[in-house]
């Protein structure tokens, strides 16, 4: 009498394992991955970060509103989502890189435009006018409306030195601009520009070891092709 058959259990850690490359590579090597493939994925955070500050650095100094408010950041961001895709990195590690890009994309403008009135700054003392609280809660923010020297009253309101005890009629000291291209900003001690651009330091060391991380498990063994001399001639063909 024949036993039942029964199916193999191998197809499920098959699938498994296709699934875990799908989500976070297949980094089908063995030990430590090839040194031109972490110097490929290297190269690439490194130019996606440089795109993405350098953009906008340039947009904040030469008024460029396109490069200084993070749109072209957030262009360089994709770009280097697009080439993981097209390496066909792990899908899960692709968002990862997609999100820190993104992120460093919208904290750079501010960094851009506190880098730009730290090199040419110049401060001036202003009046404030009122006081708002615009946080609430135990931990309030503080927002300044102010006017220059001749009375004309800002268009921005400034909150760094404006704390409780403000009050209209006070003097503040901000920062401004002298060719308008950047929004002026209250006084910081230690605002040099080495200080301004380490605030982005974290994103970008993130963005650059995700995206190394992505390549290196993107890495594929190349198929076994056969030798040639293995192959029949024509005569064993024929």
């Amino acid at each position: 009498m024949r036993r039942p058959h029964r199916p193999r259990p191998a197809a499920e850690p098959h699938l498994l394992s296709q699934l875990r490359a799908v989500v976070w590579g297949p980094a089908e090597f063995v030990g430590l991955p090839p040194w031109w493939l972490t110097g490929e994925g290297l190269l690439a955070g490194v130019l996606a970060v440089g795109g993405i500050v350098g953009s906008a650095l340039a947009g904040a100094w030469y008024g460029i509103p396109g490069l200084a408010h993070g749109e072209a950041g957030l262009v360089c961001a994709a770009a280097l989502a697009l080439y993981l895709c097209v390496m066909r990195a792990g899908r899960a590690l692709i968002g990862i890189v997609a999100v820190l890009g993104m992120c460093l994309a919208l904290h750079a403008p501010q960094t851009a435009a506190g880098v730009v009135l730290a090199e040419r700054g110049r401060v001036e003392s202003v009046v404030v006018t009122s006081v708002q609280d615009a946080a609430g809660g135990s931990r309030a923010r503080y927002l300044c409306s102010v006017t220059d020297r001749y009375g004309v009253p800002l268009k921005v309101r400034i909150w760094r030195g404006c704390g409780h005890t403000t009050r209209p009629g006070d003097a503040l000291a901000v920062v401004y601009d002298p060719k308008g291209r950047v929004s002026p900003r209250g006084v910081e001690n230690g605002g040099s520009w080495p200080k301004q651009l380490r605030d982005l330091a974290g994103w970008a060391g993130a963005l650059v070891t995700a995206s190394v991380i992505a390549v290196v498990r993107s890495y594929r063994l190349s198929r076994i092709r056969p030798d040639p001399q293995d192959s029949p001639g024509p005569a064993a063909q024929g």
